[in-house]
């Protein structure tokens, strides 16, 4: 990547945003945890946190996730001085 403040601004909002749209997915999980009764697999359904937890800060396979977000942000605060 350049060093043209545009592109970097860019990519930061796309980080930024692709990390939003997976905390979206945690939140589902979060709340499935909350809704689970007595009845319910408490262990799997924190399992399945974890993962999206995981899935938001790493990313996974295809994505980077907010370590992704923060090499970006790091490219723009050094470009701010």
């Amino acid at each position: 990547m350049s060093d043209d403040p545009n592109q970097i601004r860019a990519k930061l909002e796309s980080e930024y945003a692709k990390v939003r749209k997976d905390l979206g997915e945690l939140h589902v999980a979060y709340e499935a945890l909350m809704a689970a009764g007595p009845e319910d697999d408490i262990s799997d359904l924190l399992k399945d946190l974890e993962d999206e937890v995981k899935e938001a800060r790493d990313g996974g396979l295809t994505k980077s996730g907010a370590n992704g977000h923060k090499r970006a942000l790091a490219k723009w605060r050094a470009l701010q001085g």
